[in-house]
């Protein structure tokens, strides 16, 4: 078991919490299409505590490396970015036909490019281990939570398909805007 504490091992403790992240990711992805969104949201949710306890653990244990680094942009990716998009368009934009539905399908592919572009610049320019102040520009944890809530609005509060596919534009414009996001 001394593996879990080697930062060199690809299946160190803070990897292990990634990958359960991972697998959280998934399963949403599959509920999402048998149409359980609440399983889905909640599977998500599950991935994002794994995706904060990850980088605390990795840093507390001295477990940075190069691997853990792309491997949680790719967790990222999949629950932060994909899953919520995929959620979306399954659940709210269902009732769109025509050149709406195109309109939402662009939201949905600038969303993903857009959240694919931050992770990779974010790889990039950061060392293992290393945390700043903020961020500068909407986190993808962050986002996928504003998709969320827009789903949320959605459900509960009739805010129209063509207002989400809105806020999806700007919500996937502000991750890689100058916005500065104070890092918790």
């Amino acid at each position: 078991m001394q593996f879990l504490f080697r930062s060199s091992s690809h299946f160190n403790l803070a990897n292990m919490f990634t990958f359960v992240n991972i697998t959280a990711g998934l399963l949403a992805t599959y509920f999402i299409t048998q149409n359980n969104f609440f399983v889905a949201i909640i599977l998500a949710w599950i991935g994002g505590a794994f995706d904060i306890f990850d980088g605390k653990i990795a840093r507390k244990f001295q477990l940075s490396n190069e691997f853990g680094v792309q491997l949680d942009s790719f967790a990222d990716f999949l629950s932060f970015v994909l899953v919520p998009v995929f959620l979306i368009f399954e659940a709210v934009y269902q009732e769109l036909d025509g050149t709406f539905l195109i309109v939402a399908a662009v939201a949905s592919i600038f969303y993903v490019i857009s959240g694919l572009r931050r992770l990779i610049h974010f790889n990039l320019h950061t060392d293992a281990g290393s945390v700043s102040k903020y961020f500068t520009g909407v986190p993808t944890p962050l986002g996928a939570i504003l998709l969320w809530l827009c789903y949320l609005g959605y459900i509960y509060l009739s805010l129209a398909a063509l207002g989400v596919v809105a806020l999806m534009f700007l919500i996937g414009w502000s991750l890689n805007s100058k916005l500065k996001i104070p890092h918790p």
